[in-house]
């Protein structure tokens, strides 16, 4: 790699691409060629950053002799296998550019794509997601539960995306700068990115059969998958009101547990019935002491909430543009 062809500027760059890397020793070159192939025949000024997240076959070792002949490479050696999301996190925390593409590491997605999906973006929106309308996998085993998982997503964020699992997409730089990703979130991008109020669009691209290893994707991940999913449902209507959900169902609670034992003290007093026996008592004190409980979870969470936002100086709103007459 020589330095006329203007990858790494000393200023901001135009692009930065992240794809994290686990056990891809044998694709890693042919993605730097073709990275390279698309943007450094572009007038955009760019920088690759791969993050070695913990690999056993040799991936680090290649990604450390390449960035030290490649002016365009960044490599980002992880201490361990922390997971597809802290090694996009990683990237993202390292990324100089205005816009951020993500991409997979085992060629399956395809680079050629990416300056179509800066092309979308400079279209006004704040992040552009692939969709892989022709996947090249295993019908069964990865094409089904894909279909149903982005189904559920859809269902669950009310973020219409055909491919949630596209790791090929395109980002405006202060939008990755508001997202901060945990557990196994980076599936949930556009869901994190609507929270934030992004713009969002998809575009076909395209999908190639996996050439080298084997895929790192399984059904272990289904449950990891679904509490995620479950927060982020949570994080996109009560983020910053969590009391409305735990205050509502901790006063439905103690109302419930009221009218029982109002009804218990009424059969009581007005006909002398024994109630010490009866399940409706034990219920109506289980009603009463978790509607205690959730009301008072909601206080905790609204504190939370107000110590996060402020500790950071995090605004709870985000401004797209200011306008002011000059």
């Amino acid at each position: 790699m020589n330095e006329q062809n203007g990858a790494i500027p000393p200023d901001v760059l135009d692009v930065s691409v992240v794809a994290p890397v686990y056990n891809e020793v044998e694709s890693i070159p042919h993605l730097l060629e073709a990275i390279e192939l698309v943007l450094a025949n572009s007038e955009l000024s760019y920088e690759i950053i791969l993050v070695d997240d913990g690999s056993t076959d040799g991936s680090g070792e290649l990604l450390k002799e390449q960035a030290k002949i490649r002016s365009d490479l960044k490599a980002i050696i992880l201490r361990r296998n922390y997971g597809q999301t802290a090694a996009m996190s990683a990237g993202f925390d390292h990324a100089l550019g205005k816009n951020i593409v993500t991409l997979d590491a085992d060629l399956q997605n395809d680079p050629a794509d990416i300056l179509m999906l800066l092309a979308k973006l400079d279209e006004g929106y704040d992040m552009v997601s692939g969709w892989r309308q022709k996947r090249q996998d295993k019908a069964l085993t990865r094409l089904l539960p894909s279909k149903i998982a982005n189904w559920i997503i859809r269902s669950i964020t009310g973020v219409r995306i055909h491919d949630y699992g596209c790791s090929l997409k395109v980002y405006r730089a202060e939008l990755v700068a508001d997202m901060n990703l945990y557990g196994e979130l980076h599936r949930f991008l556009p869901a994190l990115a609507y929270i934030e109020g992004a713009r969002i669009t998809e575009m076909p691209v395209r999908h190639h059969a996996r050439r080298f290893g084997s895929s790192k994707y399984g059904l272990s991940r289904t449950f990891r998958v679904m509490m995620d999913l479950l927060t982020i449902a949570f994080m996109k209507k009560f983020l910053t009101r969590p009391m409305h959900v735990f205050g509502l169902l901790g006063l439905g609670s103690m109302a419930s547990g009221g009218a029982i034992g109002i009804y218990l003290t009424f059969v009581k007093l007005a006909f002398n019935e024994d109630i010490g026996n009866r399940p409706l008592l034990i219920l109506a004190v289980l009603l009463l002491v978790t509607g205690v409980q959730l009301f008072c979870f909601g206080l905790l969470a609204e504190l939370l909430m107000r110590t996060y936002h402020e500790s950071q100086g995090r605004p709870i709103y985000r401004v797209r543009e200011v306008i002011t007459k000059m």
